[in-house]
């Protein structure tokens, strides 16, 4: 059961992870691009932004594929927990709790599925797996 828990909990974060990343690294799906991100991180005091931006970017779009495949997930699900704990302190926490007041509520729930990922791992469903 291990490994269907793994493979539903990773095919909706990776996925979720490469949309934001995208929008983020390509200005796909309406999203801002590198520049508009690096904007964005600069106005919350990262130092380069750009540096910053394509880290972010890539971080999400890399290990949101990682995780769909099964590949890295261990080392990509550490990685995006690392990336949403920063989002949380730098954007959402001083908002409170309500993601309808820009709380930290949905980062929680991405955070906890990280965690879990990083825990259990990738399961038999995953490329790795295929290539052992």
């Amino acid at each position: 059961m291990m490994d269907w828990a793994s493979l539903v909990l990773r095919i909706p974060l990776g996925l979720m992870f490469m949309a934001h990343g995208s929008q983020k690294a390509l200005k796909m799906f309406g999203g801002p691009g590198i520049g508009g991100f690096s904007e964005m991180l600069s106005g919350l005091g990262f130092q380069p932004p750009v540096f910053w931006a394509y880290l972010a970017a890539y971080t999400e779009l890399i290990c949101g594929l990682c995780l769909i495949l099964g590949l890295f997930t261990r080392v990509s699900a550490l990685l995006l927990l690392i990336l949403i704990i920063v989002a949380t302190i730098t954007v959402h926490l001083k908002n409170g709790f309500f993601l309808s007041a820009g709380g930290f509520e949905y980062s929680l729930i991405i955070a906890s599925v990280c965690l879990a990922i990083l825990i259990i791992g990738a399961g038999k469903f995953s490329v790795f797996n295929k290539l052992q």
